[in-house]
């Protein structure tokens, strides 16, 4: 059943920052689509013209055009959402004991997720700098979406109540990042049930997460040997969100997503993950770019996994890799002399991650000269339209300089310049 203004917090209804959502099949996950209120077409976490009032979302979504509403989240709101995804255990409606401590602290309006394995706190307040995510637990800011059920939580506030000290230590306590290795099970089971408190809620579907032997390192010891490879500075250019060199961002996103895929092992959620925290990441990387659905990031690190053949394999090396962290999750390489990846037993980064690269340019340089055709072609087209329109000016001021000259106004003027003459 949708939810009515008597159902929500108020302060939520008076935003119009609300989306209609559908269901869709990705591969054979189900993913949650944000929908335009207006037109029935994909709508976009970074477009407001996109987005309506609650009621006329509401209206798009009664008659069975949509499964249900979602609102987003923008620089222009207050609110905070936090995604506790595999948190319920619908058979006995309770919350897994992490769930209850986080929700307890927040003390503000919660409802129930679609999938009714997950709950969505709302707050007001502003999020802590860094990652968003770990494991389980997922804030939002801006950029993002969530469905919106009304089924709220009886023991919650029926208000959206400012929490920004609450939510640092939430922050602290369940999402900031860790010396240790990040692949807890809670993080390599993210799939939710029927995905509905994946990031798929957002304007991004979440991107599988795959389980590679490469997980055995934590992300800081995997950049780390990322920058002491033989191609480090290339790494290190792309990281810093340095484009020099390359004819636009697209083709450095895609040459970064290249590097991440043979880095992690072809571990799309964990390069999704990486690419989030480098210089590239850009509100372009969670937008709406295709037909299925799919954003520009999630296409991007398919079709870096897709391209990538051969991985890096820490196999056989944990042992001096331990020895090689230190307390920061740095890499040392004085430690065990590992100067570049070709050092490393099965790392060939001038025969895999190079060639694998320089095949993606070659087919992204076709591309964009494509691209740069048909801008030149739409200019070309647009200087002809031009010209015609000026034709046609000039011909009609032909025609009714004509039409003036046969009229009988016209028939005098004539004559009396000829007798003048």
């Amino acid at each position: 059943m949708l939810p009515t203004t008597s159902d929500l917090p108020e302060l939520l209804v008076e935003y119009d920052q609300w989306v209609c959502w559908r269901e869709q099949t990705r591969g054979d996950k189900q993913t949650k689509v944000p929908v335009n209120p207006h037109t029935g077409r994909f709508a976009s976490a970074t477009d407001d013209e996109t987005w309506g009032s609650f009621e006329t979302a509401r209206e798009y979504a009664v008659d069975g055009s949509a499964n249900g509403l979602g609102f987003v989240f923008c620089n222009d709101d207050p609110f905070v959402g936090v995604d506790l995804d595999d948190a319920r255990d619908p058979e006995t409606e309770t919350p897994t004991d992490w769930a209850k401590s986080i929700i307890d602290e927040l003390n503000s309006y919660t409802e129930i997720s679609p999938s009714g394995t997950g709950y969505h706190v709302l707050i007001e307040g502003e999020l802590p700098p860094g990652r968003n995510r770990r494991g389980d637990v997922e804030l939002y800011e801006t950029a993002r979406f969530f469905t919106v059920t009304a089924n709220h939580v009886e023991t919650t506030p029926t208000d959206i109540i400012e929490r920004t000290t609450a939510l640092a230590g939430v922050y602290a306590d369940h999402v900031a990042d860790e010396d240790e290795p990040e692949n807890t099970d809670s993080e390599r089971n993210t799939e939710s049930s029927d995905g509905d408190d994946e990031p798929t809620e957002t304007e991004t579907s979440s991107i599988e997460a795959s389980t590679s032997p490469n997980e055995a390192l934590s992300d800081e010891a995997l950049l780390a040997r990322a920058r002491a490879a033989s191609n480090s500075a290339k790494f290190e250019q792309l990281w810093r969100g340095d484009t020099h060199g390359y004819d636009s961002q697209s083709e450095a996103d895609m040459a970064l997503a290249c590097l991440l895929a043979f880095w992690t092992g072809g571990d799309t959620h964990r390069m999704d993950r990486l690419f989030r925290r480098s210089g590239l990441m850009r509100e372009k990387w969670d937008a709406v770019h295709y037909a299925d659905g799919s954003t520009y990031g999630e296409k991007t690190i398919e079709r870096a996994e897709n391209v990538t053949t051969e991985y890096y394999s820490p196999s056989g090396e944990q042992g001096q890799q331990a020895q090689a962290e230190s307390d920061t999750g740095e890499y040392d390489s004085s430690v065990n002399s590992v100067a570049d990846s070709s050092s490393v037993a099965g790392v060939q980064p001038s025969d895999n991650e190079g060639t694998v690269y320089e095949r993606e340019k070659a087919r992204i340089e076709t591309i964009t000269r494509l691209e740069q055709r048909l801008r030149e072609l739409e200019a070309e087209n647009e200087r002809l339209r031009d010209e015609r329109d000026i034709e046609r000016a000039k011909r009609k001021a032909l025609e009714d300089d004509t039409s003036q000259e046969s009229s009988p106004t016209g028939i005098i003027y004539r004559l009396k310049r000829v007798l003048s003459g």
